[in-house]
């Protein structure tokens, strides 16, 4: 399965995501394939200190806007079981090819009304991808969620009313995820029993059930503990 984390706001976690992801599904028995194609190339540093610390870490390359092209990613891609793709905000021409390529985008979303009003021009170029391509999936996430605070139910509130789903799945704004990265590991890594393991675990298995019966190579009963 072909997952692009995409959206044309910064700030709100999208490389975090794709890397802790990919490592939550490589440590589950996947072969993972984790495309940088942010220029500031947040993924591809991530991944060379993983490799001078001597952390396992899935593969990590490049690819910009002609990842979507004949013996691009579509090819690299039949040799591992999950690829998920760290997008860059604000470059259209490099979202648009991974929206042309990917099975699921999720579209990561701040716990604010102000950052799910910024997902309008996201909208408008995923609705663009699925006139092309009926069978392109596209679900919404919450990221950097403070508790239960009214500011994040109404961020969820507003979000359900794009018309896409909205995972129950969400991440909080936790100090794990900024260490794990530093770390060059994942938080499911990094350190299994925070909480921000068992959410980034519980994504795992919710962007499992949008497989559809793709071969994604992870045992979805596995669990993280959490403290």
């Amino acid at each position: 399965m072909i997952v692009a984390l995409a959206g044309q706001k910064g700030g709100v976690g999208k490389s975090t995501t794709a890397i802790c992801l990919a490592v939550a599904a490589m440590g589950r028995g996947a072969r993972v394939l984790l495309v940088d194609a942010d220029p500031q190339g947040t993924a591809r540093t991530w991944g060379e200190v993983a490799s001078e610390a001597g952390h396992a870490a899935p593969t990590v390359i490049a690819m910009g806007g002609s990842m979507h092209k004949p013996g691009q990613l579509p090819a690299i891609a039949a040799g591992y079981d999950w690829v998920v793709i760290d997008c860059p905000p604000r470059h259209g021409e490099v979202q648009r090819a991974a929206l042309m390529v990917a099975d699921l985008v999720v579209l990561p979303c701040g716990a604010s009304a102000a950052d799910a009003w910024a997902l309008a021009t996201t909208l408008e170029m995923v609705r663009e991808a699925q006139s092309f391509r009926e069978n392109l999936r596209a679900c919404l996430l919450i990221t950097r969620k403070q508790g239960r605070t009214g500011i994040a139910r109404g961020a969820r509130e507003v979000l359900e009313a794009s018309g896409l789903p909205v995972l129950a799945s969400e991440l909080g704004l936790r100090v794990a995820y900024q260490e794990a990265i530093a770390s060059g590991m994942g938080v499911t890594e990094y350190a299994p029993r925070d909480r921000a393991a068992a959410e980034v675990i519980d994504l795992l298995k919710e962007l499992e059930k949008f497989g559809d019966g793709k071969k994604t190579g992870i045992d979805i009963n596995s669990q993280a503990t959490a403290s």
